[in-house]
């Protein structure tokens, strides 16, 4: 479902976007299809940064093990 609203965009902007445009594509479409870009960057760079927190969180135990794994490849 579509819910109408309004934003404020700068005449620049505007004129950027109406040069872009084209008949198949309104205003409304571009500024969607710009939004759910953003946010699904957003939400990318989140669980990324998640992630690297997790494994610094545990990188002491990660590098043990490693290293065990290292060791025991040189006396093999």
């Amino acid at each position: 479902m579509k819910v109408k609203t309004s934003i404020t965009l700068s005449e620049e902007v505007l004129r950027e976007m109406d040069s872009m445009s084209t008949p198949k594509k309104s205003r409304s479409e571009m500024i969607e299809h710009a939004l759910l870009w953003y946010i699904k960057t957003r939400k990318k760079d989140q669980r990324e940064l998640n992630d690297l927190e997790l494994i610094n969180r545990h990188a002491d135990e990660l590098n043990r093990e490693a290293e065990d794994i290292l060791e025991y490849q040189d006396i093999s």
